[in-house]
């Protein structure tokens, strides 16, 4: 769920905003940059639940070691976030611990 943003970025993007869907939810979003980095620009501070215990979780090393911030973008489930570069019409979901457990 969306919150304050966690990181702010160093110049002004607003002139580089693109729109994309969270849960359901529109968003606007830096038109660069790695899924994660965008999405916890915007405020997001819960990527996924963890299946056995349904922990919220978040990302961690931002580069594609801790698969904590898996995601499910335009339909493909378990992608890191950290290692999508984020484009305009993107439709991501949040992953639930129970609906995704083998």
């Amino acid at each position: 769920m969306p919150t304050d943003p966690l990181f702010r970025p160093i110049s002004d993007v607003t002139a580089l905003l693109i729109d994309i869907e969270f849960d359901g939810r529109p968003l606007k979003v830096p038109g660069q940059g790695s899924m994660a980095a965008v999405l916890l620009a915007a405020g997001v501070t819960r990527f996924r639940s963890t299946p056995v215990s349904g922990a919220p979780r978040a990302p961690f090393c931002m580069m594609g070691v801790c698969f904590e911030c898996l995601l499910e973008i335009d339909g493909v489930a378990n992608r890191q976030a950290c290692l999508v570069t984020v484009h305009a019409g993107m439709k991501i979901r949040s992953q639930e611990g129970a609906r995704h457990a083998a």
